[in-house]
């Protein structure tokens, strides 16, 4: 009977491990090489990238939970020691956490490395730090994934690479989904009004134009003044702009209060640009996320 308990009790524990934490920076109690992930998206694609090694040879525990904004999360004290303890960090850069970066620092301080999505895009200054937005750049990040799990867990590459290889090919499907999303008509609208600068990529990578901003910045933690709020709605009434896009983890407040301006059933449309969406969303995983994101993008502009 002890062995029955006792491989139950190793089955839970690998199958909680190959979830990841749900932000509370849960310690590793099968004493696996440790990855740690600051965003719930960034989780989700090192997760699915790494496939069945989650769990059984290595540890994934994610740091700002679904739901929650990294511009703004404050990691508590159990999550800055994960973070510290971590063989790898993987962090998003381009000043995206802004909150945790002292804590990102000591854990490189403490022998962490850090794998960076913004890697490519480093150094700049003020550059739109939402690079998960643009699937072919993720394609091209995570490329470099295995290289820096061998190194810093001693996991055969070999393993790393053929599970990354398949999530790379997934990633490509992604881009070849969304693209024909927004080839269904001609009609379309190439014009974009969101809540904050967080759509740059996309746009760039899908031909689209990001006219104007409610926040006029890269970070939800920024305000937007009077003045910019009568500048947005000047540009919606001059140009083709048919929505406003408003983020999930956010409120869309201002963005209702322009739209009850607007009339005319004027739409403001909610998208996963800073998390995951719950389970049950569709937007639960990355790859739904984005695509969710696609459809409800080419259905407003239509």
């Amino acid at each position: 009977m002890r062995n029955v308990l006792t491989s139950l009790a190793i089955a839970a524990a690998l199958a909680l491990s190959a979830c990841g934490s749900s932000g509370d920076g849960a310690s590793n109690s099968q004493d696996l090489p440790s990855i740690v992930v600051t965003t719930s998206i960034a989780g989700d694609m090192v997760t699915a990238a790494l496939g069945d090694l989650v769990g059984s040879s290595l540890a994934v525990d994610v740091i700002v939970p679904v739901g929650a904004d990294a511009h703004q999360f404050a990691p508590s004290a159990k999550q800055a020691e994960t973070m510290e303890n971590a063989d790898l960090l993987v962090v998003n850069g381009l000043g995206y956490e802004a909150s945790m970066g002292d804590i990102i620092d000591n854990a490189i301080d403490a022998g962490a490395v850090a794998f960076t999505l913004a890697g490519p895009l480093e150094p700049q200054e003020g550059g739109d730090p939402h690079v998960w937005l643009d699937p072919v750049l993720m394609a091209e990040v995570f490329a470099a994934l295995p290289q820096a799990v061998a190194e810093t867990t001693g996991i055969p590459i070999g393993d790393v690479q053929q599970n990354v290889d398949r999530y790379t090919e997934q990633l490509d499907d992604l881009h070849d989904t969304i693209e024909n999303e927004f080839k269904t008509t001609s009609a379309l609208s190439r014009n974009l009004v969101t809540n904050h600068d967080s759509l740059g990529h996309f746009a760039d990578r899908y031909e689209f134009n990001v006219i104007d901003t409610i926040i006029p910045s890269v970070s939800t933690s920024a305000e937007a003044s009077a003045a910019d709020l009568d500048g947005v709605l000047q540009v919606i009434r001059t140009q083709d702009v048919r929505a406003i896009f408003s983020d999930s983890t956010n409120s869309d407040e201002l963005a209702q209060a322009l739209a009850d301006e607007l009339g005319h059933d004027f739409q403001v449309v909610e998208l996963y640009t800073e998390s995951l969406g719950e389970p049950g969303s569709g937007a639960d995983t990355y790859i739904g996320m984005m695509t969710v994101n696609a459809q409800r993008i080419a259905s407003a502009l239509r």
